[in-house]
């Protein structure tokens, strides 16, 4: 079995919102815990020990044979100026042990310990029993408790019930102890354990208020009720509620202003009485023989009128006088565990009472402060209302950590919407620089693109027209009309294309063969040479790869026949899964200053490094390196051959 707030850490947050919402309706039906005050028998407690350790027991003589549904241990009480009222003497450690006949060592049906979490409590401890049969019951302490006022060790308890069905078969029998307590303790014997008398008031807080039935002073020496039943009855149990003593603090009377110290109740058949049994002879010889309620188990009768009667004593009353009062808040008569007095009208041999208090009340059902419960359906509610108030606060301590733990969720949820609606933003921002620098690079290649293809193709026509005016043969004449015609239409069509360059390479054949027109085209005026190495993967380079490194190309013999006066070129072109390599050398007069800033851009434009030099032998060297190995996601090929 899991502790209390383990089984609460198990639940879900709407379990346990669930759980404390059936704990507060339960609360609200159950009878709550009303302390009785006043002066009355405490209970039984044992001699006082130096140390925890120690045996004490109790057993109570059952006068018979009877199956044992339930065993109640109500605790004493004792005020704490540290922790208010609470259990005082109740054993740590115990064990409850049913017997048959003679027997000895009887049978262990419960046991206790400290880790079961019995204290701290003021409420009753209920045990319930099954298949069970005894005529004895022992309470066995192994480990006692420390009593309030001086701390030694004793085994102390108010009272024991013993329930077969809805029968106490532990009310008023006898009661053997290991010790008796202090001798002069009189609130401390053990046959004060057996009484019926706890520490609590029957509060049930449902149904009406019903003040109690109270005479006024009377002349007669024995004053009577008498019930009619109607018909004959067998009874079995008789319990008497005493009127209530007030609620003022502290109480007005000590004792109970209404119940004779000499009461006799007698059952009959006739109305006469000339039949009658004795069920009950009760003498008061002291406060510690009243409670709040008295009860007495029956032999069973047989009877249709019962009648309780207060006899003369020799006490004097709170005011000096021997006149007697008689009143009760209810009376109940049992046959077969139904309370057949009730709303039967009793009647009396005197004169009438207060007109407040009207005679009805004794058989209503209720009492000052509610509806009258049966015994064990009380001391049940008053245990299970412990449990409830004992589980509450984890329930709720449970729940604040549960709440505490969602605000702080909650709040790193804020966080992070805030956090998220940031980063939204700064992609947004983001994206909208990334768009803006594409943009850029868009009109830079645009017009990198356009000054390339148009730059050259102009330069190309610009020279034909040279060659045409130099020109006698008119067949000459047509021939270079007819290629300056062929290079005004692709002007036009590049000028179409630039805007999307990848759709433009319906424009190319292939990469090598146009770099090979391309440089007869625009160096007609010097020798040229090209070589490839690595062809098989320069056919697999994507569109816009070969179209960059053809217009860079493009540019570079563009600038060579502006500015070079070279009469050869050279070109080589290496590719390999690593890297593409473009040279270009010319035997001008080689290159001052930096690299034109046209190849930079172009270069920019492809991903590519390039270099200019001036060699030893003359003219200049342009080279271009596109590593792509390092970053495979700038793969200029369609795929990548596997090694």
């Amino acid at each position: 079995m899991l502790p209390a707030h383990a089984e609460q850490q198990e639940l879900s947050l709407d379990a346990l919102e669930q759980r404390l919402a059936v704990i507060d309706e339960a609360l609200a039906q159950l009878a709550p815990i009303n302390l009785r005050g006043g002066a009355g028998s405490i209970g039984y407690r044992s001699d006082p020990r130096e140390i925890s350790e120690h045996t004490e027991w109790v057993q109570v003589d059952l006068g018979g044979e009877f199956p044992i549904d339930e065993i109640v241990l109500v605790p004493c009480l004792w005020r704490s100026t540290e922790s208010g009222i609470q259990a005082d003497g109740f054993p740590l450690s115990f064990q409850i042990i049913a017997g048959n006949g003679n027997e000895d060592e009887g049978q262990v049906i419960a046991s206790y310990t400290e880790v079961d979490g019995l204290l701290p409590r003021i409420a009753p401890v209920v045990i319930p029993c099954s298949n069970t049969t005894a005529s004895w019951i022992r309470v066995n302490a192994d480990r006692l408790s420390p009593r309030g006022y001086d701390g030694q060790y004793i085994l102390q308890l108010t009272e024991l019930f013993v329930f077969s069905g809805s029968e106490n078969v532990a009310l008023k029998r006898p009661v053997t102890a290991s010790t008796q307590g202090p001798v002069l303790a009189i609130p401390w014997g053990a046959r004060y354990l057996t009484d019926g008398f706890v520490p609590y008031l029957m509060d049930e807080s449902h149904g009406w208020k019903s003040n109690a039935w109270m005479s006024s002073v009377i002349s007669t020496d024995t004053p009577a009720i008498t019930i009619d039943l109607k018909a004959p009855q067998t009874i079995s149990r008789i319990h008497l509620h005493a009127i209530e003593l007030s609620d003022t603090i502290p109480q007005g009377n000590i004792n109970d202003p209404g119940t004779p110290k000499h009461l006799k109740i007698e059952a009959s058949n006739d109305a006469d009485f000339s039949d009658a049994v004795t069920l009950v002879d009760h003498q008061a010889s002291s406060i510690f023989e009243m409670g709040p309620i008295l009860m007495w188990n029956l032999p069973e009768t047989r009877c249709r009128f019962v009648r309780l009667t207060g006899l003369p004593t020799d006490d004097h009353d709170d005011r000096g006088t021997t006149k007697s009062f008689i009143g009760f808040a209810e009376i109940e008569i049992f046959s077969e565990g139904q309370n057949v007095a009730y709303g039967i009208q009793a009647s009396v041999n005197f004169d009438a009472p207060k007109v407040d208090r009207d005679i009805s009340t004794l058989t209503d059902g209720h009492n000052f402060y509610g509806k009258i419960l049966p015994i064990r359906q009380w001391i049940q509610e008053l245990a299970q209302r412990h449990e409830l108030e004992k589980e509450r606060p984890i329930v709720m301590a449970e729940l604040s950590q549960r709440y505490a733990s969602q605000k702080t969720h909650f709040k790193r949820l804020i966080w992070l919407a805030a956090l998220l609606i940031v980063s939204i933003g700064a992609i947004i921002l983001i994206d909208r620089i990334i768009r803006l620098r594409q943009i850029a690079l868009i009109k830079e290649r645009l017009a990198a693109d356009l000054h390339d293809e148009l730059g050259a193709n102009i330069h190309s026509i610009r020279m034909l027209s040279d060659l045409a005016q130099d020109t006698e043969s008119p067949d000459e004449w047509k021939s270079t009309h007819q290629r300056i015609l062929m290079l005004a239409n692709r002007t036009t069509t590049a000028i179409r294309y630039c805007t999307n360059i990848l759709e433009a390479k319906g424009l190319f054949i292939g990469l090598v063969s146009d770099m090979q027109r391309t440089a007869k085209r625009i160096g007609g005026n010097f020798d040229h040479s090209f070589s490839v190495e690595g062809e098989e993967w320069i056919e697999q380079l994507k569109p816009r790869t070969s179209i960059d490194l053809f217009l860079f190309y493009k540019e570079a013999l563009i600038n060579i026949c502006r500015h070079s006066g070279a009469t050869q070129v050279y070109t080589q072109l290496t590719a390999n899964y690593k890297e593409i390599i473009l040279i270009i050398s010319d035997n001008g007069k080689g290159l001052s200053g930096q690299t034109p800033s046209s190849l930079k851009r172009r270069a920019r434009l492809i991903g590519a490094q390039v270099d200019t030099v001036n060699p030893s032998t003359g003219g200049t060297q342009i080279t271009l390196r596109l590593n792509y190995d390092k970053f495979k996601f700038l793969n200029p090929f369609r795929w990548r051959k596997i090694k």
